[in-house]
């Protein structure tokens, strides 16, 4: 047979397999409504697995696993429809309506914002594109910032939480395990990192440079070029211009933000040493309460899954039926738990939309814990 007459059949195949699924689905609808009336779980693993076994084996050896994904993905479509079909809104999803009704319908111009590191450091940057006049509070740490937001010190709180060049701030994600926080707004600012050194420093008498660890990561390919110098991590890259500046040095440098340049009455030797030139890093703004505001159209949520074959599988299947893109995926190994990862998503859906409710209302069903940490909109 030639190409076209192979297709025809498998378009004649594909015509009966739609008939056949449709078939399915409705009996699946008629074993929600079931299993509604008898209180009776969706999910029954021991009977999945049976299935999966018998066509497995129907399937042949060369087939099987093929076989097991198809049926896998089936099983996955059919609990989401037979849970629409059951969906009652859950505490959490009530909790999200409630959030969306009393948050103002404008973004606050003004307010206490928390930041790591010190005047000129990237997160202030961050902070006043995010806010008009915002009131900082300086903090040593990112646990800081966290704390501030808990206690109340200030409404909000900038953090770093991803680069494009360096990857993601693992030390921003594992604090995110600990703290109680909701993330109502991200924001990605465009790094250029210079060398800072005081008036009248030559670069070949540079001896010490000073930066925070995601901006030497950042700028790999240019420290190269001092195989001599020692490069000293430091809490922030304005710190590190501030160090510099107050150590009166003519054989060190820092490498930070062009705003330190003037700030700390430094001298910019080199301009953007950065390998990358679309160099961002995205940083969030949290928020002790839940704000979500109008147009809100990413999710974040984290999720603590069963340690065994396909728990991550499952989760993903599910998203995908319901047509949730997933933008970040991000795993960290939870402390005192051998083995365990916390896992964290970043999902593009519009908290109007369907899909977001049925997600909400079944996350429960697909993970050990979950968190959710709020929908909010991305600024560039």
């Amino acid at each position: 047979m030639n190409l076209s007459e192979l297709r025809d059949q498998i378009d004649n195949i594909d015509n009966e397999l739609v008939r056949l699924f449709t078939a399915r689905m409705d009996i699946a609808a008629q074993v929600a409504d079931y299993k509604k009336t008898n209180n009776l779980p969706i999910y029954v693993p021991a009977r999945e697995r049976a299935i999966l076994q018998d066509v497995a084996e129907k399937a042949g050896p060369e087939m099987a696993n093929y076989t097991r994904v198809l049926y896998s993905m089936l099983f996955e479509l059919s609990r989401s429809y037979q849970k629409k079909r059951n969906t009652q809104t859950t505490e959490l999803y009530n909790h999200i309506i409630k959030s969306i009704e009393a948050t103002p319908k404008l973004f606050p111009q003004t307010a206490m914002v928390a930041c790591q590191g010190v005047e000129g450091a990237y997160a202030q940057i961050a902070c006043e594109k995010i806010f008009k006049t915002p009131m900082i509070m300086y903090f040593k740490n990112f646990d800081s910032v966290f704390s501030a937001i808990e206690q109340g010190l200030c409404q909000y709180g900038i953090l770093p939480i991803e680069n494009s060049t360096a990857g993601s701030v693992k030390k921003v994600y594992d604090l995110m395990i600990h703290h109680n926080f909701s993330i109502v707004r991200t924001f990605r600012l465009k790094i250029d990192h210079n060398l800072l050194v005081n008036p009248g420093t030559k670069k070949c008498d540079i001896v010490e440079i000073y930066s925070h660890e995601q901006a030497i990561n950042q700028c790999g390919e240019f420290l190269k070029t001092f195989p001599n110098a020692k490069v000293i991590p430091v809490e922030n890259t304005a710190t590190a211009a501030n160090t510099v500046a107050q150590s009166g040095r003519k054989d060190v440098a820092a490498i930070s933000s062009r705003v330190c340049e003037e700030l700390y009455g430094l001298q910019c030797l080199e301009a953007s040493v950065q390998d990358e030139g679309n160099n961002r890093t995205r940083f969030i703004c949290i928020s002790k309460n839940l704000e979500i505001y109008p147009g809100s159209d990413k999710t974040s949520i984290m999720m603590i899954l069963s340690h065994k074959p396909g728990a991550l599988y499952k989760v993903l299947a599910r998203m995908y039926v319901l047509g949730i893109n997933v933008i970040k995926l991000e795993s960290r190994p939870i402390p005192d738990r051998d083995f365990e990862f916390m896992f964290y998503f970043d999902l593009e859906t519009s908290i109007y939309s369907e899909e977001f409710v049925q997600l909400m209302c079944e996350l429960d069903d697909l993970c050990e814990e979950f968190k959710y940490l709020g929908s909010y909109t991305e600024v560039v």
